[in-house]
């Protein structure tokens, strides 16, 4: 598989206090298997579904232990240049680029209003096997209170095109590079809660919402928005029982028309 044009989402991982728990957690509610871990790598544990790696969970490194949280990787096909320019344009740098064997490279890095996020130039390992079916990653969104440093920032990170969505009732922004949308972002309102920072929120296909919305809430994690209709599918946001957050999302059940949007200067 080529590799994936820069700017593209291409994996996502999570670190777990728990590892044994998020496995059991996310096997119930996305039917995700594991293979044996990487000691090598942390004992990394990648996340198949059909046979299909579509994400990884890890315990975290002594001294590194952090509430749970998804962190979204976009592709680059070069690491240290892909840092350079965060560096260049306000961001922060995290974890400097480093060679992972021969499956590739990658940084952690946070943008300027402080969501954190990952950077993965591609080795043998081209990150997302599949994207959109059940079980596996298909979107994701920036959420923050300052939209403009978001905005600005990505675009010239990755080379995004933005378009502004049409609705008055929210502030969203979806990032292409040059058809299909690949990222959107959304500002913060009062809605949440004053100590929740910047943050990705990655979504997950489902074949039935409700389901495994019955599924998260029966296997501890807690129910924070939906289910509801969209356009775009049917879909409801949780949080696992470690705190890490997500949205599942079942696209075969859209509801309504898609808002209209305006490509931004």
């Amino acid at each position: 598989m080529a590799a994936q044009p820069e700017g593209t989402p291409c994996w996502a991982d999570a670190m777990f206090g728990d590892v044994e728990a998020a496995k059991s957690f996310y096997g119930e509610v996305l039917g995700w298997t594991f293979g044996d871990p990487s000691p090598e790598f942390g004992d990394y544990s990648e996340a198949s579904v059909d046979g299909k790696a579509v994400a990884a969970v890890v315990p975290p490194m002594p001294g590194q232990e952090a509430a749970s949280q998804w962190r979204l990787y976009f592709a680059s096909p070069d690491a240290a240049a892909t840092a350079a320019r965060i560096r260049e344009h306000g961001g922060e740098v995290l974890v400097e680029p480093t060679r992972i064997g021969d499956l590739g490279a990658m940084c952690v890095a946070r943008e300027p209003s402080g969501a954190v996020f990952g950077v993965w130039e591609a080795g043998t390992h081209q990150g997302f096997q599949s994207t959109g079916t059940p079980g596996a990653y298909c979107w994701a969104e920036v959420y923050t209170r300052e939209p403009g440093a978001a905005d600005d920032f990505l675009s010239a990170v990755f080379g995004y095109h933005v378009q502004r969505m049409e609705d008055d009732r929210i502030d969203y922004r979806m990032f292409d590079l040059g058809s299909e949308p690949v990222l959107g972002r959304m500002r913060m309102t009062d809605d949440f809660p004053s100590e929740a920072p910047s943050h990705i929120n990655v979504y997950f296909t489902v074949p039935d919402c409700d389901a495994a919305v019955a599924a998260a809430t029966a296997h501890g994690g807690v129910l924070r928005h939906g289910p509801m209709d969209s356009p775009f599918g049917r879909l409801a946001a949780l949080t696992d029982p470690q705190g890490a957050v997500f949205t599942v999302i079942d696209v075969t059940a859209a509801k309504g028309e898609r808002p209209t949007t305006t490509e931004v200067a």
